[in-house]
């Protein structure tokens, strides 16, 4: 019997520390296709490479940590999503990771670009991005932000309170034109991931709520405005869905609001935004739904609930990011130390603590996110044990692969590769410590190019006015 012990379920004891959704590899150097890019594989002699790179030669020439960007799997991704949601629109969501060259390869796919920032906004726009192509999000977007974006003329704007309604307001009136906006509304639904990455609920800062009318209310003010064009409607319901069940209810609720809006005014609502939150497998126990099977139960969602309402389906968009760049993205770190420990039971776990943690992946520590892990310069023919990959940060919570199977032998020197590292790693990366943030290099058909060069220490001391 398993019981559960005051400090959670870490603690209880059990048949093995490995949680249930680890199983023992038969393999500690195979990696699994469903968490590392299309271009990662062992090498003769057993060393990890991407794209047709050594993963220990990227280590060596740019230093560790050091995040990895398979470009044809980027692309490739990028390309599904284009083609299994035509004629749906796809909006990159930037906020996973954007540099310059990202940008440009999100252009050159086809797809349009969410940003939710003066920094994104600013750096879309110097890449080269066609403002029109562009998506503004935010749930406080200042007025310094919002005049960027108008000025710039991009897409839409996506106004997430009355307030930024009047703001948008302010600034078309003063520059004399008219802002395209969509409507942000919060459904109700509570989809099945983290409190912090749930959006859709009623009790949380982003949108209106379709409860209670201030959704249809923002419609209406925005529709009566002579300075705005009303697009749609926005919806997101979380991050990290497998599924589209969530996405039934939301778009039920959504699209009553088309109807309502209809009958207030005669007039068709041209565009629904479903946002984004598609997940992706860290482990190989994570089972997420393709772009083409989210493409067509989210279709039957949407002509069902229109055919129901007696509406004809709007034009429909959709945001993926994580989906896109997350399996493209390895992390590389280097040992430092290895420990045994005795976690009680007759079992132990080994501690590789490497040089990088939760400043250049926070979301372990703030999500419990899981991850997987593989030792990256060599294969190994001592058996896998369980083990756990943790950073240099003053903090006990610094773990940046809490349960992974890893050879027994694994030791100092030896490179570990984190894989599913491309989305919010590098973009939610951190200074903590007094620790520069590390590069971001692109690798495809054995070429190398740097996207973000490693920030120095001296980047980081520029700053400070005392010295």
């Amino acid at each position: 019997m398993t019981h559960m012990h005051v400090a959670g379920s870490a603690h209880a004891e059990a048949a093995s520390p490995a949680p249930v959704w680890l199983d023992m590899p038969a393999d500690a150097n195979a990696l699994s296709p469903a968490v590392w890019s299309s271009q990662a594989r062992r090498r003769a002699d057993g060393a990890l490479e991407i794209a047709g790179v050594e993963a220990e030669e990227l280590a060596r020439r740019f230093g560790t940590p050091l995040y990895v960007l398979d470009e044809d799997d980027f692309r490739s991704r990028a390309r599904r999503w284009r083609t299994a949601f035509d004629p749906w629109t796809v909006y990159y969501a930037g906020k996973a990771f954007l540099s310059a060259k990202v940008a440009r390869w999100v252009a050159e796919e086809g797809l349009c670009l969410d940003v939710c920032s003066l920094g994104e906004l600013t750096l879309a726009l110097r890449a080269g991005t066609d403002p029109a192509r562009i998506g503004m999000h935010g749930n406080n977007k200042s007025a310094a932000e919002l005049r960027a974006g108008v000025e710039a003329g991009v897409g839409r704007v996506i106004v997430d309170s009355y307030d930024e309604i009047t703001r948008v307001e302010s600034i078309a009136e003063e520059l004399d034109t008219t802002v395209k906006v969509m409507v942000r509304v919060t459904t109700g639904v509570e989809a099945h991931t983290h409190d912090y990455i749930a959006t859709a609920h009623d009790d949380q800062k982003f949108g209106l709520s379709v409860n209670g009318g201030a959704a249809l209310v923002a419609m209406m003010r925005c529709y009566h405005s002579p300075r705005l064009e009303l697009l749609g409607v926005h919806s997101h319901i979380g991050s990290q869905i497998f599924d589209t069940n969530g996405f039934e209810v939301a778009a039920r609720r959504a699209l009553k609001l088309f109807a309502q809006f209809r009958e207030a005014t005669g007039q068709l609502m041209g565009e629904l935004d479903l946002g984004g939150g598609f997940g992706i497998a860290y482990v190989e126990s994570d089972s997420p739904a393709s772009a083409e099977e989210l493409a067509q139960g989210l279709r039957e969602i949407v002509d069902h609930e229109c055919r129901g309402f007696g509406l004809e389906p709007p034009r429909v968009s959709i945001e993926p990011g994580r989906a896109i760049v997350g399996p493209a993205g390895t992390a590389l770190y280097r040992v430092g130390t290895v420990k045994e420990v005795d976690v009680g039971g007759g079992h132990t776990r080994h501690y590789l603590a490497v040089d990088g943690g939760m400043s250049d992946n926070i979301r372990p520590a703030l999500y419990g996110a899981d991850y997987s892990a593989a030792v990256a310069n060599r294969a190994s023919e001592a058996p896998p044990v369980l083990s756990r990959v943790v950073g240099v940060h003053c903090e006990s919570g610094d773990i940046l692969v809490r349960d992974a199977f890893l050879p027994a032998d694994a030791r100092i020197g030896d490179l570990i590769a984190v894989p599913a590292s491309g989305a919010y790693s590098r973009s939610m990366a951190s200074n903590y410590n007094h620790t520069p943030r590390p590069p971001v290099v692109a690798v495809r058909q054995g070429a190398v190019e740097t996207l973000l060069r490693r920030e120095t220490l001296e980047d980081m001391l520029a700053l400070d006015e005392g010295l």
